[in-house]
């Protein structure tokens, strides 16, 4: 929970969200995959958040990835979201917090940040080209986008629909979206291989619910401290990074024709 000294500053009117409050619920610092998938960012952007002046991360929630960043780094990340119920929950302990929309394109923010972290947002988003153009907006002509989204079409599944997911990602569907919108793939890497047979049996599973509070809970939550435990250990089971398959797809996106630009 955010402690009574947080201060949400609103710089948007409200604005309507493809995304489930009990997500939020459930995601907390101990949960296997979130642990998990701070390991992967690390790996993958770890050395661009270190040498960084001004992150954001849009759509922070509850401030899982915000308050990571800040104990590892040592360094504060704005977070940008439009949904309330996360944002007065968020966990980070010194990052600036705005109820903000990106596509108002407020000019104080214009070219601020060299990081953008959009940790599992853009499957949320029905007009991707729209929000790409924005986020591009708040970026350093020399900045990086690091995107994480759910990965392979074929595992898409009740769960999704119920916690707002418009579509999945391969590598070639994210590559694509990202050059068409001005940006190139610097790096990426699949991640959470092993965890692929748990997948697709929550697949299987989650047709048995019917509300959309027990479809997130069985989808979601691992259900005792063991299962975390042992799902972590499994989750830990490949090497980083991998571009075999896995539930997850990274990638570190930069502006098309920048001074860095370097493909790999």
């Amino acid at each position: 929970m955010a402690t009574e000294s947080r201060q949400i500053i609103y710089a948007s009117a409200p604005t309507p969200v493809s995304m489930t409050d009990y997500w939020f619920d459930i995601a907390n610092l101990d949960h296997f995959w979130v642990r998990r998938r701070f390991d992967v960012f690390k790996r993958m952007a770890g050395a661009l958040i270190q040498g960084a002046a001004h992150v954001v991360e849009i759509g922070c929630g509850n401030g899982l990835v915000q308050r990571g960043v800040e104990d590892c780094y040592g360094i504060p990340v704005a977070g940008f979201d439009l949904t309330e119920h996360a944002l007065e929950r968020n966990i980070s302990r010194s990052s600036p917090l705005y109820y903000y929309d990106i596509h108002q394109r407020a000019p104080e923010f214009r070219a601020r940040f060299d990081i953008v972290l959009l940790m599992d947002v853009l499957e949320h988003i029905a007009d991707q080209a729209a929000f790409l153009q924005s986020i591009k907006y708040h970026m350093t002509v020399d900045g990086a986008l690091v995107v994480n989204v759910p990965a392979h079409q074929f595992l898409y599944s009740h769960y999704d629909h119920s916690v707002g997911h418009y579509r999945r990602y391969s590598v070639r569907s994210l590559k694509e979206v990202a050059e068409q919108n001005g940006f190139f793939m610097h790096s990426f890497s699949y991640w959470g291989a092993p965890l692929l047979p748990l997948l697709l049996l929550r697949k299987a599973v989650v047709r048995l619910h019917r509300s959309e509070r027990s479809v997130v809970s069985s989808g979601f939550d691992p259900g005792s401290r063991l299962m975390n435990l042992l799902c972590g250990i499994l989750a830990n089971c490949e090497m980083i990074p991998q571009s075999l398959g896995g539930t997850s797809l990274i990638a570190v996106l930069k502006v098309a024709g920048g001074a860095n630009e370097c493909r790999s």
